[in-house]
């Protein structure tokens, strides 16, 4: 009985720990792109607490995830959102992005913007 109770911890043991050895992928934002992206610019951006964004466009698509913090976002046209850390999110080129403001008076919020390409386009316009 113990070499079967062995045997069964041993097999129990050895398919967990191969779970954690497996390579897992997440769907994180899909986006439509369209236009030719012939170089991506990839920044690391830090708001402090309780800074906001200005109202803006960006010439180029633009792909993300937060870092760490929160994000009050909002795109023209559709409802608020907060991103937290490990959300991605979609800023379509030439659209109005109304919010993109650190949701946290207290802590700092960073996120990685990766900006899609197709010439040498500008990162961001305000629009006043």
């Amino acid at each position: 009985m113990k070499i079967v109770l062995t045997f069964i911890l041993s097999i129990t043991l050895s398919s967990i720990m191969a779970q954690q050895n497996e390579i897992t992928r997440k769907n994180l934002q899909p986006a439509l792109i369209n236009q030719k992206v012939k170089a991506v610019e990839i920044q690391e951006i830090t708001f402090p607490a309780g800074k906001t964004a200005p109202k803006h466009v960006h010439p180029c698509p633009v792909v993300g995830y937060v870092k760490s913090g929160s994000i009050f976002f909002q795109i023209e046209g559709q409802d608020a959102i907060i991103l937290e850390e490990g959300d991605s999110f979609y800023e379509p080129k030439n659209v109005n992005i109304l919010h993109f403001d650190n949701a946290s008076k207290e802590i700092a919020m960073t996120f990685i913007a990766f900006y899609l390409k197709e010439n040498n386009e500008e990162n961001v316009k305000l629009v006043h």
